[in-house]
């Protein structure tokens, strides 16, 4: 059957799909890694990793909340209650009220407003990223028209759903394939060029360091805490992490970051500094990371404020002699 827009009648109590989750799940993700310091050098096998996204996603500032914070004041100009005027004296003569002021001109149009509002939703949801053809751009904005209208989705959601799950993650899948074919060949190129640098040291596994000052005193092991002030660029130049701009240093096991981190950093001593050139595969590999996109080399400048060993964990309390087991505890080997 059909409704009046000639759509069909649809069941909109949609259980929530991969599509829907994407953009539910983006937001509370970031939200979340914000809520943590160091979220960039956390390593998944660390009690405070930071979960990795698989869609380098462009984030942008709140341009709708700019734009209802403007419709609000204007509201709140219109509607507010006028200054009240000083009362005039017994002797003085009455006083006319001066005109209102006249409202500004807008600066914008209503078709330039929403044109731009428009905007912000295709960059919100990617629709530049995940590449559209305009006939397919067409049937979104088709789309658009039919639920402003406030009816029904064309199509019964919970027969459709999981379709539209494999387009998108389909086009999804081609453009992080682009993102990774990128990072791969702008690493290669940059690392071309760091290893004719004097003074670069070039590991085995790929790691490049460059020390800066050199420290005194022992090295850092990989069990170690360790101390430092740090800064975090892409090779682009984009700074993604950095202890100075959060106004102190950061301490944390040396074995909990990325493996680029922990093999670097055991190459400088206390009061060093060095930096670091971490390929993709001692750092996130293939994933990403809102701002770093997949297969990126990170670039570190670390200053080594200071460091020291990790303390021992805590002893287990001796059982009472003769009390039963714990629960789930291996029982002792039986007496012969």
């Amino acid at each position: 059957m059909q409704n009046e827009a000639g759509s069909e009648n649809v069941d909109n109590s949609w259980t929530e799909t991969p599509v829907q989750r994407l953009f539910l799940t983006h937001d509370k993700t970031l939200r979340s890694q914000k809520r943590l310091t160091m979220p960039y050098l956390y390593g998944t096998k660390s009690p405070l990793a930071v979960t990795k996204t698989s869609l380098h996603r462009m984030k942008l500032k709140t341009l709708s909340a700019s734009l209802l914070a403007i419709g609000a004041l204007a509201t709140v100009r219109a509607d507010g209650p006028a200054p009240a005027s000083a009362p005039a004296t017994s002797s003085a003569a009455p006083v006319a009220a001066a005109a209102p002021a006249a409202a500004p001109a807008p600066q914008y149009t209503e078709a330039q407003l929403l044109e731009t509002f428009g905007w912000f939703l295709g960059k919100k949801f990617g629709l530049s990223e995940l590449d559209f053809s305009k006939e397919q751009t067409d049937s979104i904005v088709k789309g658009l028209m039919v639920a402003a209208q406030g009816k029904d989705a064309p199509y019964d959601l919970q027969k459709i759903g999981p379709e539209m799950d494999k387009f998108m993650q389909a086009k999804q899948q081609v453009y992080v394939d682009k993102l990774r074919a990128a990072g791969h060949a702008e690493s290669e190129k940059f690392f071309a060029e760091v290893k004719k640098k004097p003074g670069v040291v070039v590991l085995p596994d790929g790691l490049a360091y460059e020390i800066v000052k050199p420290g005194t005193g022992e090295y850092p092991k990989a069990t170690d805490i360790v101390k430092v002030n740090y800064t975090g660029t892409l090779i682009n130049g984009t700074k993604f992490d950095s202890s100075i701009d959060r106004g102190e240093p950061a301490e944390f096991a040396l074995n909990e970051v990325i493996p680029g981190w922990t093999e670097g950093i055991q190459k400088i001593n206390k009061g060093g500094k060095l930096k670091l050139y971490i390929p993709s595969n001692l750092a996130y590999g293939e994933d990403s990371k809102p701002p770093i996109p997949p297969n990126s080399t990170l670039l570190f400048e670390v200053d080594l404020l200071d460091f020291h060993a990790a303390p021992a964990p805590a002893a287990a309390a001796p059982q009472a002699p003769g009390a039963a087991p714990a629960a789930g505890a291996t029982p002792p080997p039986a007496a012969k």
